[in-house]
């Protein structure tokens, strides 16, 4: 199990397959395995959802927020599982309790804070919340599978 506790870009890519436009962390700081991530999106204005999503008024889709805190939660479980896990894929199962406080902006620097609440097998349930410096911008619970390509 690595000991890592800061990830860079390029390590992130190692850990996970997203690649841009959808790579939507680009570090992940304060890795606590099988507890706790902090992934970090520079939200820069320059990213292609914000040419359709309220052009003159852009603002970072919530779904995308979330996205984001599963981004960070698929590296915290990489993580975790150490060096054979990497290139696995990580699914999605559900998402519950999302609310969107205060909209993110070009400009902003969103943390993302997960939090592993339990585990079976593969599947993991996480807790997360997005900030903006101290505020709360979002927050959800959503839970994810890790499986092999091949199964997929």
């Amino acid at each position: 199990m690595s000991s890592e506790t800061v990830l860079e870009i390029d390590r992130i890519k190692d850990m996970i397959p997203h690649r841009d436009p959808f790579l939507l962390i680009d570090r992940v700081q304060d890795v606590a395995h099988g507890e706790a991530a902090v992934g970090i999106k520079h939200v820069t204005g320059e990213e292609d959802f914000f040419r359709g999503h309220f052009p003159d008024h852009p603002i970072m889709p919530g779904v995308l927020i979330v996205e984001a805190m599963a981004q960070t939660a698929g590296v915290l479980v990489v993580a975790t599982l150490g060096p054979e896990a990497e290139g696995k894929l990580v699914y999605f199962m559900t998402v519950d309790n999302a609310r969107f406080r205060k909209p993110v902006l070009p400009g902003d620097k969103l943390e993302l804070h997960v939090n592993l609440k339990r585990s079976l097998r593969n599947v993991y349930k996480f807790e997360g919340q997005a900030k903006v410096g101290d505020t709360l911008v979002s927050e959800a619970t959503f839970s994810a599978m890790i499986v092999d390509r091949e199964e997929a």
